[in-house]
């Protein structure tokens, strides 16, 4: 599992960027990456609820995970795109909110089991989840740079 995670990571920077220098469209560069490992990730986990099979849920999970890793490169390259004076700040609230979903989604995840005694409850949550970061992702536009408020002039 670690490994797809690992060749995903890699494959979406690289893909980013040659889709970047084949179409000078950073839109397109960093939309259809994106999107890709959304639907990827939806479409890979979606067989591990419907199917009772070890073999297919364990392929499944580790595609999925690559999926998921295919995003990983083009969205840490929008702060940059969109806003560079302001990109550290942009990605520390980035990284804030990673951190805040990895400390509620295994919470949530038992929870869920807990009350249901089914992993579809869960599972179904972050098909959802990856569907809607999809439909966000169309609508990213990393090509219209955020320049900030009108900065004052030195105070005398």
């Amino acid at each position: 599992m670690l490994c797809a995670g690992i060749a995903g990571d890699t494959t979406g920077g690289l893909a980013t960027d040659r889709l970047f220098r084949k179409t000078r469209n950073l839109a397109l560069a960093r939309r259809s990456v994106l999107m890709a490992g959304f639907v990827g990730a939806l479409v890979f986990l979606a067989p591990v609820i419907l199917m009772h099979s070890l073999r297919v849920a364990t392929v499944c999970l580790a595609l999925a995970f690559f999926f998921a890793e295919l995003i990983v490169a083009p969205i840490w390259a929008v702060p940059m795109d969109i806003a560079p004076r302001y990109a550290g700040s942009a990605s520390g609230m980035m990284n804030f909110g990673f951190g805040v979903a990895g400390l509620i989604s295994p919470a949530s995840f038992g929870y869920l089991v807990d009350r249901t005694g089914s992993w579809v409850v869960p599972f179904l949550g972050s098909i959802l989840l990856l569907l809607t970061g999809a439909i966000l992702a169309s609508r990213l536009r990393p090509d219209l740079p955020f320049t900030g408020p009108a900065q004052p002039g030195p105070r005398r």
